[in-house]
């Protein structure tokens, strides 16, 4: 029973360290690329218009997208070593 505890306790933070990363990692992109630091980017051009804009219009939308694939590997791997995997 304690075995299966710890394995489960295990499991848990590894799923919240992925999510906490993906967090930080889509506020990152969306709020702090898009928002805060707009000034900052806006003398890089990327597809005619500043790299803060494209954030704030496109870029965040497309990190989200990624970190959502990002999330299902990950998240079938640490299915697979814990043993919880549906296959």
């Amino acid at each position: 029973m304690a075995d299966h505890t710890s394995s489960g306790e295990a499991y848990w933070k590894a799923n919240l360290r992925i999510i906490i990363i993906s967090l930080i990692i889509w506020a990152l992109c969306s709020f702090g690329f898009g928002i805060l630091l707009r000034p900052a980017l806006s003398g890089i051009s990327v597809g005619g218009t500043d790299l803060g804009f494209w954030f704030a219009q496109q870029g965040s939308i497309l990190v989200f997208l990624v970190l959502i694939f990002f999330y299902a590997f990950r998240m079938n791997k640490l299915d697979q070593e814990h043993g919880v995997d549906e296959e």
